[in-house]
């Protein structure tokens, strides 16, 4: 046991929220093709089109954006419009509503994604250098499956019985 590791079940559970926290921060360590501020931000919008893409081909709209971020329509907005001014974005017809307007990453978008995905890798392979390999496989799985029970969380349908 680290002097830093909690000691109880019920530290340990506690600290996990700080660490997720953390997480996102520790990001920008300079390793391999370090990510900028600004592209940091503007990946979590790309990001999301990227899955809809790569998972069901479903259209992605700024109303969408703004759901999946838990943020106002007008925060959604604003940062799909500066993906747009980088480049990284383009809008077009929906093929489904021509009414809508959908979001597609361009072929910068994808390039920075492409750029953002081996950075990420870097970054886990720099912090968990001293780690087994059984340790990061194992912490990779876990961390799968959490965002996985994430994902069936929030597109459950509320539950008038469902813990509060």
């Amino acid at each position: 046991m680290t002097k830093h590791e909690p000691r109880t079940a019920d530290d340990l559970l506690n600290a996990v929220g700080p660490a997720f926290g953390k997480l996102r921060r520790s990001s920008l360590l300079e390793v391999e093709n370090p990510i900028s501020q600004k592209d940091l931000s503007r990946t979590l919008v790309l990001n999301i089109i990227l899955e809809a893409e790569q998972d069901d081909d479903r259209e992605v709209t700024v109303g969408a954006v703004a759901e999946h971020l838990g943020v106002d329509p007008s925060v959604a907005s604003r940062m799909v419009s500066d993906s747009i001014s980088a480049g990284y974005l383009v809008r077009s017809a929906s093929q489904q509503d021509g009414r809508r307007t959908v979001l597609h990453l361009s072929p910068e978008g994808r390039d920075l994604m492409t750029r953002f995905r081996r950075h990420q890798r870097s970054a886990f392979e720099y912090i968990t250098a001293d780690w087994t390999e059984r340790e990061r496989l194992d912490f990779a799985r876990l961390m799968l499956k959490y965002v996985e029970s994430q994902n069936t969380v929030r597109h459950r349908t509320p539950d008038k019985d469902a813990p509060r």
